[in-house]
C-alpha cells in the first residue's frame, strides 16, 4: 500500500479505550451565532468547536481517531487540509474528505465529524 497522500493515517487501532465521542457534524457557526464568509475562517470554527466538544468530554485533539470532512463541491480542499494539520499538530487520525453538493445552510461551506477514543 502506498504512503497517504497527506498528514493522516490509513487505519487507527484502538485498544483499551473506555471512554468514546462521536460527535454530529460540527458547523462553522462560532459562540456567538456567527459564521465566517471564508473558507479558512470556517475551518477555524470547526476546529475551535471540536477542540471545545473534546475539552467537555476531557478530551484533546489527540484522542481523535477519525476524521470526515465535508466539504461543498468547488471550494479549496487544500485550505481545508492544512486546517486540519494544524489542528492536529502531528498527531495522525484516519481520515476522509468528501465533496458535497450543499450543506443544510447555504452559508456553511464544511462540516467535520470526528471520533475520539480515550
Amino acid at each position: 500500500m502506498s504512503a497517504p497522500p497527506a498528514a493522516y493515517a490509513h487505519g487507527v487501532a484502538v485498544s483499551g479505550a473506555t471512554r468514546w465521542i462521536h460527535s454530529s457534524g460540527v458547523v462553522p457557526v462560532a459562540a456567538d451565532g456567527m459564521v465566517p464568509s471564508d473558507l479558512a475562517g470556517q475551518a477555524s470554527v470547526v476546529w475551535s468547536n471540536i477542540a471545545a466538544i473534546l475539552a467537555a468530554g476531557d478530551m484533546t485533539m489527540s484522542d481523535i481517531v477519525s476524521v470526515t470532512t465535508y466539504v461543498v463541491v468547488g471550494e479549496d480542499l487544500a485550505t481545508v487540509m492544512a486546517a486540519r494539520d494544524v489542528a492536529l499538530n502531528g498527531h495522525l487520525a484516519a481520515s476522509t474528505l468528501v465533496t458535497v453538493p450543499a450543506l443544510a445552510r447555504a452559508e456553511w461551506r464544511m462540516e467535520i465529524a470526528v471520533i475520539a477514543a480515550a
